[in-house]
């Protein structure tokens, strides 16, 4: 309980002095705000700072801090250091400034402030990116929620329907009618759950690999012969967003067009980020307690874990939830882990009617008009999904395709801040290093992963490596090119 207790401590003093700094470095100022100047009763209008922040941690969290988090702790304590260090450094930095570049260019979504910094060619790519990515987000959100609630009652394929149903009313109305009134009461659900398991957790005091005791690949050394995941790169593709992730970009352009000042991000999405990462350290925690394989293992004192080490993060969330907060706190938990998934996946469809609304330059106001733009990306959910649940490994696939997109969509976010840092004389070193180290992440899985290339370990390594430094010598060129062009 040492390490967690030093990690929870390190994120809180995080968003107070390094969130500060990150703010310094880019200077929010009085200025009119999109939410403002481009009021429309639809997307752009002004909501209350406490909504904006809760609505804000519900999109960016999903089930990613916790299914990401009980995968990533099978690695070992190790996960502690990706949470802390990425979540001030990488992901909260990430967040906070993509969404004050996109209150600087009145609200504009992702792909275009890639476009504006990286060029039209980039644009062009994460376009199509972000709308794969977003589709794939929602049609992910939309099974394991419907699984979770057959568990419950009903039929899966029913509770796909009642899903689908509320995505389509969600994203088509105003962002007050559904999203501005709901989201707050889900997003306390998911704290509450947090929360209470800290509270648990503190009260038991369990037995728990401390870092500098158990500095190792948990998962290998349990069953080397199942466990083929080197911590590098997969913990940090595994742990997305308690850390690092490029979904939340494709986020906070929804918020950034609802903010009325500029002096609020920094509570907003740097505020949500560390939440979010406080969360993912709490599971981490929990399920590195459940996996734990010491002399008094957790998940022997819990009934039903008799999977061990290979429990589903799912049915870990359940065996906890149930074990630890008794029923009303189960049914509350439950909630959180249900309605995180499914708000994640209708603002993941509104965030891609955006994208391609703006792309296309067509006008959102009439109704027949956001039709024309939903009615597609709904009917390529669908068949995606009809494949996911046709084929026995069909959600497992997609959710590793969509773990790299995801992570790669940082890397795009990171070099067109670094751009922005350069161009207007600003500390660019706080976005380079971690754009320098998620373009190696990213391209090392992508050459080691069977899922891509499947290249041998050694081989995968020097390529990653290799394009590392080819990263690195293409941003001196243009650094150069740019001092020179500014002198």
């Amino acid at each position: 309980m040492i390490t967690f207790s030093l990690s929870l401590i390190a994120l809180l003093v995080g968003y107070v002095l390094y969130g500060r700094f990150v703010e310094k470095v880019f200077g929010p100022d009085d200025r009119e705000t999109p939410a403002v100047a481009q009021a429309d009763g639809l997307d752009y209008m002004v909501l209350p700072n406490w909504k904006v922040f809760m609505i804000q941690f519900l999109n960016i969290a999903g089930t990613g801090p916790i299914f990401g988090a009980i995968m990533g702790a099978k690695f070992g304590p190790v996960s502690y250091l990706w949470i802390v260090l990425g979540c001030i450094f990488a992901g909260a930095t990430h967040d906070y400034l993509s969404g004050m570049l996109s209150m600087r260019h009145g609200g504009a979504a992702l792909p275009v402030l890639i476009g504006r910094y990286l060029g039209n060619g980039s644009r062009r790519i994460m376009v199509a990116f972000s709308i794969v990515l977003l589709t794939m987000v929602g049609t992910v959100f939309v099974y394991s929620p419907a699984e979770i609630l057959h568990s419950i009652g009903g039929d899966t394929m029913m509770w796909v329907v009642i899903i689908f149903c509320y995505y389509i009313i969600a994203t088509m109305l105003p962002i007050d009618k559904i999203i501005g009134k709901i989201y707050p009461l889900f997003a306390f659900s998911l704290l509450f759950m947090a929360v209470a398991l800290m509270v648990v957790l503190y009260v038991k005091m369990p037995q728990l690999p401390e870092l500098w005791t158990n500095f190792y690949n948990m998962g290998a050394e349990a069953q080397p012969e199942k466990w083929t995941d080197n911590i590098f790169p997969a913990l940090f593709i595994t742990i997305a967003c308690g850390a690092i992730s490029g979904f939340h970009g494709t986020q906070t352009p929804l918020m950034a067009r609802c903010l009325k000042s500029e002096r609020m991000a920094r509570p907003v999405f740097y505020g949500a980020m560390i939440t979010e990462g406080v969360v993912a350290l709490i599971w981490a925690t929990v399920a590195m307690w459940f996996f734990y394989d010491g002399n008094t293992p957790g998940y022997e004192q819990i009934a039903g874990a008799d999977k061990g080490f290979y429990t589903s993060a799912p049915a870990v969330v359940h065996l906890v939830c149930s074990d630890w907060l008794g029923v009303f706190g189960s049914i509350l938990a439950m909630l959180g882990v249900v309605a995180a998934p499914i708000t994640s996946g209708d603002t993941a469809f509104r965030s891609c009617r955006l994208i391609v609304a703006e792309w296309l330059k067509i006008d959102q106001r009439p109704i027949v008009k956001r039709l024309y733009v939903c009615v597609p990306l709904f009917a390529a959910s669908i068949a995606m999904l009809m494949w996911q649940m046709n084929n026995p490994d069909g959600f497992n696939t997609i959710w590793q395709y969509f773990g790299w997109s995801n992570q790669t969509l940082s890397v795009f976010t990171l070099w067109a801040v670094t751009v922005y840092l350069v161009r207007h004389k600003k500390p660019f070193v706080i976005t380079l290093i971690p754009a320098l180290f998620m373009t190696c992440v990213c391209t090392t899985f992508l050459f080691i992963s069977k899922q891509a290339f499947g290249l041998p370990e050694t081989l995968s390594y020097v390529l990653g490596g290799i394009c590392l430094l080819a990263a690195v010598v293409w941003f001196c060129v243009w650094y150069r090119k740019e001092k020179n062009i500014n002198n």
